[in-house]
């Protein structure tokens, strides 16, 4: 069981990737480390790498291949996200995508094109550096083409798998050890317009990618306290479990990619219990690779206009001292790798049947916080042992168009 935080540089937040400083990195590592700790997400800013598209900065190449290497340094092994896109509300476009240069990210030719080129040279600069994990696509790519992204990107489901399939392609082509995947948000899991769908999250890359946040759906639907807020991370772990065996892929192994404890949504004082419960729970999920927190350090409120729950999400402050959810978490490791050591198999848990139509299709927002399927499997998770969730066979997911006037399809 591997556990880790997604990466946040204590000064600068991520646009110290303009500059990096490795002394400063090499501190945050050691910080991270002390928590007991054993690997890293590292997010670089695609517009710093690759700011024309037919230019890759060797100097910023160079730049993340010395913070994976400060981070084995320090004892962490480190992934790596490439198309960074996406991050705590903001987007890293580069210009050439953008205004008078808009291009569709997913399907224009010439983007893909550079894309993949990004993504070859990325592996291979990382691909033998000790520690090195396996690269990301990107963060949370799919927000691009959500109907309400205020400069969209459409896409369906056939072109985002043809997109999927040529950046790890490229990713599996640099560096053929490693592991790849791709992370999206969980509109991917509940959202019935979104063109990514589950069968993608379970069919790409070696790994399935979940991201947990409860502001998302459960902090609508239940009060402050309620089971459903620790219990949210393992029911994606279940969710993603039971699509990638109707995929016919039922080891696929599951990263808890994103999860973290947001204090407007849990209350000063639920932060704690939020995060030991959610660790708990999630520990005990069979095919569970690892669970990597969001986020190492806290954003210095010096920096503005994020939300406002992005400035306390750090297991340590933004200079570097362990606040009591960093010491929570790193009491809690030796206790959650025995629970994971001693988790029961999947065969011996309750099964609760994800409803489908006739023909086996899926109603994605009938799996989300709001339905009742979710209601009963929390009830029961908290009363005892979480149930395993089953799909048929092939079975797949509907696109409800964002136009209400059309049919739906199946993805």
């Amino acid at each position: 069981m591997r556990f880790g935080a997604n990466y946040t540089p204590s000064q600068g937040w991520f646009h110290s990737w303009h500059a990096p400083d490795l002394d400063a990195a090499r501190r945050d590592f050691d910080s991270i480390a002390a928590l007991g700790l054993d690997h890293v997400r590292v997010l670089p800013l695609w517009d710093v790498l690759q700011p024309n598209r037919t230019l890759v900065r060797q100097r910023a190449v160079d730049d993340v291949v010395a913070v994976v290497d400060a981070a084995h340094e320090a004892g962490l092994d480190a992934s790596v996200d490439v198309l960074q896109g996406h991050l705590s509300s903001y987007d890293f476009l580069p210009s050439w995508v953008l205004s008078w240069h808009a291009r569709n990210l997913f399907t224009d030719a010439d983007v893909v094109d550079a894309q993949a080129t990004l993504v070859r040279t990325l592996g291979d600069a990382l691909a033998e550096r000790p520690g090195f994990l396996g690269l990301t696509v990107g963060n949370e790519t799919n927000q691009f083409a959500r109907s309400n992204h205020p400069a969209r990107h459409p896409v369906t489901p056939a072109e985002a798998s043809r997109w999927l399939t040529r950046l790890l392609h490229a990713a599996s082509d640099a560096a053929p050890r490693a592991r790849h995947a791709h992370s999206f948000d969980d509109d991917v899991w509940f959202g019935d317009a979104s063109a990514f769908t589950p069968e993608h999250a379970v069919a790409h890359g070696d790994v399935t990618t979940v991201h947990s946040w409860v502001f998302t759906g459960v902090a609508h639907h239940f009060p402050q306290g309620h089971p459903a807020f620790t219990w949210f991370a393992r029911y994606l772990l279940e969710l993603a479990a039971a699509w990638a065996t109707a995929a016919g892929t039922p080891d696929r192994p599951v990263w808890l990619q994103e999860v973290g404890a947001p204090t407007p949504h849990l209350g000063p004082d639920g932060v704690v219990p939020f995060a030991q419960g959610s660790l708990e729970n999630a520990v005990t999920h069979p095919g569970l690779w690892g669970i990597t927190w969001w986020c190492s350090h806290d954003v210095d409120r010096s920096l503005a206009d994020f939300p406002e729950l992005e400035y306390s999400l750090g297991l340590l402050t933004s200079d570097r001292q362990v606040k009591p959810l960093g010491a929570a978490v790193r009491e809690a490791i030796p206790r959650l790798r025995e629970l994971a050591a001693t988790a029961p198999a999947a065969t011996e848990r309750p099964v609760l049947t994800v409803p489908v139509t006739d023909d086996g299709a899926v109603l994605r927002s009938q799996t989300g916080p709001a339905s009742e399927l979710f209601a009963r499997w929390v009830e029961a998770a908290a009363a005892g042992t979480p149930p395993r969730l089953a799909l048929p066979a092939g079975a797949r997911s509907i696109l409800v168009p964002a136009d209400p006037t059309r049919s739906p399809t199946a993805s």
